[in-house]
């Protein structure tokens, strides 16, 4: 019997936490990601790999490897079939050496396993702070 939809997105946020896994490996190829509000990064994305170079390539590059942006605190993880709601706060360190954290709504609906459409809420204006900084050099 295949995992159900909460058991798939808990051990990814888990695996994710504790630094043996990526979220994004429970990402649909033909995703979409929508970012509500009015930060850097809100919009809608058409598939993960769209999302992953515009969003989450570019985070990951103003964060120190040692202690990268990642949930820090799973609050609440909710279910209705195929949609999961998780409620987390994150943070790390960014190439500045502050702190950052926030706390994020993610809601996701699951087909066969895989995410095909997320939804996400944060703080805007921490999100931003930190979108301010300028990625590491490549």
């Amino acid at each position: 019997m295949a995992d159900s939809p909460l058991i798939i997105v808990k051990q990814a946020f888990e695996g994710w936490m504790n630094g043996s896994g990526n979220i994004s490996r429970i990402f649909a190829p033909e995703m979409t990601w929508e970012v509500f509000g009015r930060s850097a990064a809100s919009g809608r994305y058409k598939s993960a790999a769209d999302f992953a170079t515009k969003v989450l390539i570019p985070l990951n590059e103003r964060f120190i490897a040692s202690d990268p942006m990642r949930p820090t605190r799973i609050r609440a993880v909710y279910a209705d079939g195929p949609t999961v709601i998780v409620i987390w706060d994150g943070g790390g360190t960014t190439i500045l050496g502050t702190s950052y954290e926030n706390t994020y709504a993610w809601i996701f609906t699951l087909d066969q396993g895989l995410v095909v459409e997320a939804t996400a809420f944060y703080d805007a204006i921490s999100f931003d702070e930190m979108w301010a900084i300028a990625p590491k050099e490549k």
